[in-house]
């Protein structure tokens, strides 16, 4: 058992790292291409930061697994919003920006409807992952868009992106690092998968508890450590519409793109428990943005609790 928690945590760490590497070499060349710091973070920043959550779901699809697959991606969706969120307004209240009002929590929820009504024969096809791709395509150009028109927020949101202010010494050393970051993605998925397999048979449970538990917190975890961070530093105005936002790139990205490669199938469980907890907590998130347009600790209590009997219902 040790011996999985340890691959699990060395998979996990290297996923990060070399996601974050992925990121500063792509961004740098990019930058030299003279695009935008925006554009940066909305396309290369955003798609990098989720490459390790679309590695583990190709990964454990093509093996086989796909409660796996399906359960990182619902699990990690209801982790952003309860728990993440959740501890994120603990620290802090957060202050709830018009446009996650307006625009991401809609987003959100219809492609979290949107999922559930397609996986109603038990399966997402690659028709389906397509039209997801189509639909983030169009959303992002939507956001850029908007963003570029209203400098205040897209200057904000180029810093809480992460984008590199500067380039890199030399066009070589970016290759370098992106060479470096898709390895680190590629073996490091690789061993998360495999760890969290052998954790479930080793502890006699489903794929789809491991997926929802382990793989989704696991995957989680940067959105976490960057929030509470955030939250220290009272840098938390757009820390609702980034979960959001992560919640629709899981959904068209990474299911868009799992999908594509190869059909996905779905329990009935998934189905009827776990994506229902989803739909239902994102539901729940706007009542209580719109409550004096921020989050307070009460909120933050009811999000966590509402994750700890989610989990313990999972887990029992």
């Amino acid at each position: 058992m040790l011996l999985n928690i340890g691959l699990l945590i060395v998979g996990l760490f290297i996923l990060i790292v070399g996601g974050d590497l992925l990121v500063r070499g792509a961004s740098s060349i990019a930058l030299r291409l003279h695009m935008t710091p925006l554009v940066v973070g909305l396309t290369i920043v955003a798609f990098g930061t989720s490459a390790p959550e679309l590695l583990i779901s190709l990964s454990a699809a093509l093996d086989g697994n796909p409660d796996l697959t399906m359960g990182n991606v619902v699990g990690s969706n209801i982790c952003n919003l309860a728990l993440v969120l959740g501890i994120t307004v603990l620290i802090g209240p957060v202050r709830v920006q018009a446009d996650s009002i307006k625009i991401d929590w809609p987003v959100t929820m219809a492609s979290s409807l949107l999922l559930f009504y397609w996986v109603g024969d038990h399966s997402l096809t690659m028709n389906e992952g397509v039209f997801f791709l189509v639909s983030l395509i169009a959303y992002t150009v939507f956001i850029i868009r908007k963003s570029r028109r209203k400098m205040k927020n897209a200057i904000a949101l180029e810093h809480d992106l992460d984008v590199p202010d500067s380039l890199s010494r030399s066009i070589f050393y970016d290759t370098g690092v992106i060479f470096l970051g898709c390895l680190g993605l590629y073996f490091g998925a690789d061993w998360f998968v495999q760890g969290a397999k052998e954790l479930a048979l080793f502890l006699g449970v489903s794929h789809r508890i491991i997926g929802i538990t382990v793989l989704a917190l696991g995957t989680s975890l940067p959105e976490l450590v960057t929030a509470i961070v955030a939250s220290f530093k009272r840098e938390t105005d757009l820390a609702v519409g980034n979960l959001l936002g992560s919640n629709i790139f899981n959904v068209l990205s990474i299911l868009g793109i799992t999908s594509i490669v190869s059909n996905i199938a779905v329990s009935t469980v998934i189905q009827h428990v776990d994506m229902l907890w989803m739909i239902g907590i994102t539901f729940l998130v706007l009542p209580l943005m719109l409550y004096q347009r921020k989050l307070g600790r009460t909120d933050g209590i009811i999000l966590l609790l509402i994750y700890v009997y989610y989990t313990y219902t999972v887990v029992t």
